[in-house]
């Protein structure tokens, strides 16, 4: 299975920036690794694991801004598309 993390949290203020840092870093500290700006993924062996790390990313969620996480499959996750300009 694979998390995903979807934020957009805001960066308006020193304080803001800060907050966003520090969520980010909590990220890669519980071993998500960045797909893009914003868009974090981790591969999770079962659903004890996931759940565990969904109650994680609950307790350390900012106060302000989006946080939405969503749980795929590794066959679905594998079905991405990857769509680049050559």
């Amino acid at each position: 299975m694979r998390i995903l993390i979807f934020f957009d949290l805001p960066t308006e203020t020193a304080r803001d920036r800060k907050i966003y840092s520090k969520f980010r870093k909590f990220l890669i500290k519980e071993g998500f690794i960045m797909m893009q700006e914003s868009v974090y993924v981790k591969l999770t062996l079962n659903n004890s694991i996931t759940n565990a790390i969904k109650e994680k990313i609950q307790k350390n969620k900012p106060s302000r801004g989006i946080v939405q996480m969503l749980v795929i499959t590794e066959k679905q996750f594998n079905s991405m598309e990857y769509i680049v300009r050559r």
